[in-house]
């Protein structure tokens, strides 16, 4: 089959990032088309492939891709999509699948999120800039909102990378979606940490904006003074960098062996955040590290907490999202951090391992097709 792959941006490897990678397994053949890429941040991973990028894709667009949000129509306007193919995915979670796709090919997309500035997380964009600045916010995702619901009938198929984000598609875009769990690289289950005997640090990492509720942590940890590590880069780094007292420490961009070391050092890794599914619990998972997370959206279909049966357990949930909540579930963790299993954690987690995700994918393909995919 010849295949397009549509993505919204190649910037930073991220969790959406991955799920290409995995799918290039599937298609090897597959060309890209995407708003912007940046070959030297995001590395040689799109190496094999033909890369069509659109208008957007200049110095200045790309530093600030996250700003000019306004244009992302212009740019997948410019995105032609040749006729030439068998079939084209989109992946998104930003305005991927509003491509034009031509007559008689047909079109699956795999959702990550409706895209959360205009639909599920518009309020808490809009809260976290000036009064000045919202009214002119607003307008600009309103109007990207609008031409978001001109596309959604763009579709053949709508996948979901969660149970979650399945009942933001019936609600946003009134479509069915089915659930195809996002891959955890086989790769994670095949190492072994030796974990430090005086483990004596919580652990976050990912992107620091502002839906990811980093805050919430800081304040927490600035005031019961436990160490935490914070890895990542975003919108809320600075600001949250200058309120954080010395025992909460931020790190910007780690290598993988690099995390594996703060892993290794770790009681938990903590999750604050409504996620859409969230890959990196699950990663942590895979080294069998215990999640403490927001009860509620995708960590509900990734982390089981048994508070009867700790051994059965891969982490423990805090029902709101303020100080004392989170505090609760740290206290209950650390009287209960013996009775973890890590080898019943790396059984939970891979189930949802990459090889399930491509059997899945490639199963809800062959049934839309009617036809079978030769690996």
């Amino acid at each position: 089959m010849k295949v397009a792959i549509i993505h919204y941006w190649f910037l930073s490897r991220r969790g959406g990032e991955k799920v290409i990678e995995s799918l290039l397994k599937m298609f090897p053949d597959a060309d890209i088309y995407t708003l912007f890429y940046d070959k030297e941040e995001y590395g040689d991973y799109l190496q094999n492939q033909k890369v069509y990028t659109s208008i957007l894709n200049k110095p200045f667009f790309k530093k600030h891709y996250q700003k000019v949000f306004p244009l992302y129509p212009l740019g997948v306007k410019s995105l032609k999509i040749k006729s030439s193919y068998d079939l084209i995915i989109s992946s998104e979670s930003g305005p991927a699948k509003g491509v034009l796709i031509p007559i008689g090919v047909p079109h699956i997309c795999y959702v990550h999120s409706p895209m959360r500035y205009c639909w599920s997380h518009k309020d808490m964009y809009l809260n976290s800039v000036s009064k000045r600045v919202k009214p002119i916010l607003s307008f600009f995702l309103e109007r990207l909102r609008k031409w978001d619901e001109t596309t959604i009938e763009n579709v053949d198929l709508y996948l979901s990378n969660s149970k979650n984000v399945s009942k933001r598609i019936k609600k946003y875009y009134g479509k069915k979606a089915e659930v195809v769990y996002p891959p955890i690289s086989n790769d994670l289950f095949l190492k072994e940490i030796v974990y430090s005997k005086d483990r004596d640090q919580y652990l976050s990492f990912g992107a620091i904006t502002p839906y990811k509720k980093i805050d919430l942590l800081v304040d927490t940890f600035n005031k019961n003074g436990k160490k935490l590590i914070i890895i990542g880069d975003g919108s809320e780094r600075k600001k949250l960098l200058s309120k954080s007292k010395q025992n909460i420490e931020f790190k910007k961009r780690l290598t993988w062996p690099e995390i594996e070391k703060e892993i290794s050092k770790s009681k938990a890794l903590l999750f604050p955040g409504e996620e859409d599914f969230g890959m990196i619990p699950l990663e942590v998972m895979a080294y069998g590290l215990p999640v403490i997370a927001y009860k509620k959206g995708g960590a509900l279909e990734t982390v089981i907490e048994n508070r009867k049966q700790i051994e059965k357990s891969s982490g423990v949930f805090f029902n709101k999202q303020n100080v004392a909540s989170l505090e609760e579930s740290i206290a209950f963790f650390e009287e209960n951090q013996e009775g973890f299993n890590v080898k019943w954690i790396k059984n939970h987690a891979k189930t949802f391992s990459e090889e399930h995700f491509l059997v899945n994918f490639k199963t809800k393909i062959e049934t839309f097709l009617n036809r079978t995919i030769e690996n």
